[in-house]
């Protein structure tokens, strides 16, 4: 069976390499290079987009923001999950808001924006500090401003006016203001749903974020209570979209209370420690939902984290000397800050995973790898 993915990134790459003991057979399409080409190898075909989608027996995408007449011709051919309103719903926040109404689940207050009225009015009505965030356009904390006092007002509405004004008849550009909630941590869910309707989540995973990005993430640490309330919401979500294969949600957890922060209609960052902590991972089981297989275990095997690696040449040969770790490489020129590969590391309890991080804390540079130690810390002492 051949998949063909939109984007041809680390997590193309990644459900490429999970699908091949499935007899599933992936290329992936570079909207910047307008190529079909192999996602593991880079090796570029003569396929056009059209002859890709001909021969595809599922198509499926890696990221959200997909041109609008790529996501359009592959809708049309009947073949494409999780669906061109699950993409542009994961791609614009204004509609992402209005989902989440829809299907009642929890946000924080917010106001949409397109005029400076509009802005005066998020203000007054929902007070300072306020989060701005544009529609479109953002991630990885890009596109957003902090409003915490009248100060601040005209330099950032200034640039928002910007940013609208760029829009177009076609794809118009809005603003979104939310009211900033104190929140004790954030947390994520990854779940799938099949073409059937069944859905299966995986354990929440608790998230620590550095300037906007997600530096590591944890999986095992869990209540129940928490649990269920990001199951109910995954699950009215996925369900409102009639959606097929993995979506992420990121919550603001306020004393208890989950809020959603955003949501992700792909494979996630936050979800890469699958790899080593369950029997199935994110990138299969979303494989296996596109191609119409039977779902895979979304169940625990052990405690299990996952370190990002940030704009780092290479990753140290010597970590590897840690029990229960694996690296993984995507094979990217470095940059400041660009997401290379990451680490998973695992334990038979959160103590022991613990002390496995305090192992590699002693190999990764703390300015690089910030809140390995720290975790590392807090699980042996808990």
């Amino acid at each position: 069976m051949n998949i063909l993915v939109l984007g041809a990134g680390q997590l193309a790459r990644m459900m490429s390499l999970s699908a091949t003991h499935l007899d599933l057979h992936v290329l992936a399409y570079d909207v910047g290079s307008k190529q079909v080409i192999d996602p593991v190898t880079f090796v570029t075909t003569d396929f056009t987009l059209e002859h890709a989608i001909s021969r595809s027996h599922a198509i499926t995408a890696e990221f959200e923001h997909i041109p609008h007449d790529v996501l359009t011709l592959c809708a049309q051919s009947g073949k494409f999950y999780p669906g061109a309103e699950a993409i542009a719903t994961g791609g614009d926040r204004a509609k992402e808001k209005a989902l989440l109404d829809k299907a009642k689940v929890a946000c924080a207050p917010y106001q949409l924006i397109t005029q400076k009225s509009h802005f005066l009015s998020a203000i007054e009505r929902l007070g300072m500090p306020l989060v701005v965030k544009t529609c479109q356009a953002g991630y990885d904390g890009k596109g957003q401003w902090r409003v915490k006092s009248q100060n601040d007002v005209e330099q950032i509405w200034s640039e928002m006016a910007e940013f609208i004004a760029s829009g177009t008849e076609h794809a118009p550009h809005s603003i979104i203001a939310e009211k900033m909630i104190p929140f004790d941590r954030e947390v994520s869910i990854i779940g799938v749903r099949d073409k059937q309707g069944q859905c299966k989540t995986y354990p929440l995973t608790e998230n620590q974020h550095t300037n906007g990005v997600l530096t590591l993430s944890i999986a095992g640490k869990e209540k129940h209570e928490i649990e269920q309330q990001a199951q109910d919401a995954f699950n009215a979500i996925a369900n409102a979209l009639d959606y097929v294969g993995v979506l992420a949600i990121e919550f603001f957890d306020v004393q208890g209370t989950l809020l959603v922060n955003e949501i992700a209609p792909r494979v996630h960052n936050s979800g890469h420690w699958t790899q080593q902590g369950c029997h199935v991972s994110q990138f299969e089981n979303h494989m296996r939902a596109v191609a119409g297989l039977p779902l895979g275990s979304t169940e625990l095997l052990r405690p299990t984290a996952m370190i990002n690696v940030l704009g780092q040449p290479a990753i140290a040969h010597s970590v590897l000397a840690v029990p229960d770790t694996t690296s993984h490489w995507y094979s990217k020129a470095a940059k400041p800050g660009r997401k290379m590969g990451h680490i998973n590391v695992s334990g038979k309890d959160l103590k022991q995973l613990g002390e496995r991080l305090d192992e590699l804390a002693a190999i990764l540079p703390e300015q690089d790898y910030p809140g390995v130690k720290a975790t590392a810390c807090s699980l042996i002492g808990a």
